[in-house]
């Protein structure tokens, strides 16, 4: 293939970013060019510069084959799958995740049967999943991005009802004059609660107390 070809083909507007390799054939040349960069075949974006010849008598003349690479950067979302199907695997849980976009960052909704394992108690254990699936995702992704796991839509449904509690809290604050003191929460869930209630002209909300023991307080507006 011709330079020109090639850049067509790769739709690269700068070599600078490619690497050559050569070899008896393409194929030895994507090996080479893998173990050279320590990454598996797959990770490789390449376009074949030159197919091998035979020369004169099957060896005078000869060329090899040359190929142009790079290495695919190394996303966060394909890390963070990884890692959870490693996670999947080791405990024995069949499940499968699909990927949501939103403007928080990308949701990673994981959905099976009997995976109460992966929520616990409030959803502490799924907050503890997705902490470490942040950290194993963006520690080797050369493109770095916030993953929020859910499990079968469990965080839709909790805030649903952290929503709900909030409006029920905010009138009985209003009816008593006294100011409300939530359970401790995680950041994700008192800002649900914050939300609901950002409107209400009558009732303020804040947080007091240090992590993981951090509650929202719902009170009247002085």
């Amino acid at each position: 293939m011709a330079e020109a070809d090639f850049k067509e083909a790769s739709g690269e507007k700068e070599w600078k970013e490619w690497k050559e390799r050569t070899g008896k054939s393409v194929e030895e040349c994507l090996e080479l060019a893998a173990a050279e960069e320590g990454v598996p075949q797959a990770r490789l974006d390449y376009a074949v510069v030159e197919q091998p010849t035979k020369g004169l008598f099957g060896f005078i003349g000869g060329k090899p084959a040359k190929i142009r690479y790079r290495v695919k950067p190394l996303e966060a979302v394909a890390v963070a799958r990884e890692f959870l199907q490693t996670i999947f695997a080791t405990i024995k849980v069949e499940a499968s995740i699909e990927k949501l976009s939103s403007e928080d960052g990308t949701t990673l909704n994981i959905r099976g049967r009997d995976l109460g394992v992966l929520i616990g108690k409030r959803g502490q254990t799924l907050d503890a999943l997705q902490y470490l699936t942040n950290l194993a995702a963006n520690r080797d992704a050369d493109v770095k991005e916030k993953i929020l796991l859910d499990v079968e839509d469990y965080r839709k449904r909790r805030s649903e009802a952290l929503a709900s509690l909030a409006l029920r809290m905010a009138d009985k604050v209003k009816r008593r004059g006294e100011r409300v003191v939530l359970e401790p929460m995680s950041p994700h869930e008192r800002k649900v609660i914050h939300v609901a209630l950002q409107n209400d002209s009558r009732i303020t909300t804040y947080s007091e107390g240090e992590e993981p023991f951090r509650k929202v307080v719902i009170a009247l507006k002085k």
